[in-house]
C-alpha cells in the first residue's frame, strides 16, 4: 500500500461540510446531558426521597454499560414504544417519520447525563459547607445560596472535567454512523469507498478531530482563567 498525500487533502476538504453535524450532535448532547446531570447530582447530594435511589441506579447503569448499547436500545426500542402507543390511541403518527439524528440526540444526552452528574456532583462537593451556612446567616434561602454562591464556584472547579466530557462526546459522536447519521467518521467511510483509500480518509478525519479537540481545550483554558479571576474579585 502506498500513501496518497493528495487524497488526504481531498478527503479533508470533503469532510469539512459535515463538521456542523458532528458539532451539533456534541453540543446538543452535552447541553441536555448537563441539565440532566445537574438535576441528578442535586438529587443525590440532597438525598431526595424516592428519587435518590432512581438517580443512583441511573448513573450506575449508564456508567456501567457501553455508549453504543444506549444508542441501539433507543434506536430499536423507542420506535416500538411510539408505534404501540400511537396504534393504541388511534393516532396516525409513526416512528419512521422521526429523523435518525433525533435518536442520536436522545441516546447521547442520556449517556452524557450520567457522566455529567458525577462531574457536577464532584464540583458541588468542593464548595465549603461553611459558605452555605454564611449565606443562611444573611437571610438567603437554599435555592439562592446554591444559585449565587455554590453553583458558580462548583462550575469553576468543574471546567477541566466538563471540557474533558465535551471532548469525550465529540469523539463518541462517531457512533452516530451506526444509525445512519452522516457525521465525520461516516463521511470518511463514504469518501474512501470510491477508491478504497481508507487510511488517507481516516487520517484526514483524525486531523479534523484533533483540531476540534485543541480548540475545545483552548476555550476551556480561557474560561477557567476568567472564572478564577472572577472568584478572586478581579472582575465585576
Amino acid at each position: 500500500m502506498k500513501l496518497d498525500p493528495s487524497f488526504i487533502w481531498e478527503a479533508f476538504v470533503k469532510l469539512l461540510p459535515v463538521i456542523p453535524t458532528t458539532l451539533l450532535i456534541t453540543v446538543v448532547s452535552v447541553a441536555c446531558g448537563f441539565v440532566i446531570g445537574t438535576a441528578v447530582a442535586f438529587v443525590r447530594i440532597y438525598k431526595v426521597p424516592v428519587l435518590h435511589p432512581i438517580a443512583s441506579a441511573y448513573v450506575t447503569f449508564i456508567r456501567g454499560t457501553p455508549m453504543l448499547t444506549h444508542l441501539l436500545i433507543i434506536y430499536f426500542g423507542l420506535p416500538m414504544i411510539i408505534d404501540a402507543v400511537s396504534a393504541q390511541l388511534g393516532l396516525g403518527f409513526r416512528s419512521a417519520s422521526i429523523p435518525m439524528i433525533d435518536f442520536a440526540f436522545l441516546a447521547f444526552s442520556i449517556t452524557a447525563g450520567g457522566y455529567m452528574s458525577e462531574v457536577v456532583r464532584s464540583g458541588l462537593l468542593t464548595v465549603n459547607r461553611g459558605q452555605i451556612e454564611a449565606a443562611y446567616s444573611v437571610g438567603m434561602t437554599t435555592p439562592q445560596a446554591i444559585r449565587r454562591i455554590v453553583f458558580p464556584q462548583a462550575m469553576a472547579a468543574s471546567i477541566p472535567n466538563l471540557a474533558n466530557s465535551f471532548i469525550g462526546m465529540l469523539h463518541a459522536s462517531t457512533l452516530a454512523f451506526t444509525v445512519s447519521v452522516v457525521e465525520i467518521f461516516a463521511k470518511a467511510q463514504i469518501v474512501a469507498s470510491t477508491n478504497w483509500k481508507f487510511f488517507e480518509a481516516y487520517l484526514a478525519a483524525a486531523v479534523i478531530f484533533w483540531g476540534l479537540t485543541v480548540l475545545i481545550e483552548r476555550v476551556a483554558v480561557i474560561l477557567e482563567k476568567r472564572m478564577n479571576l472572577y472568584n478572586r474579585g478581579g472582575v465585576a
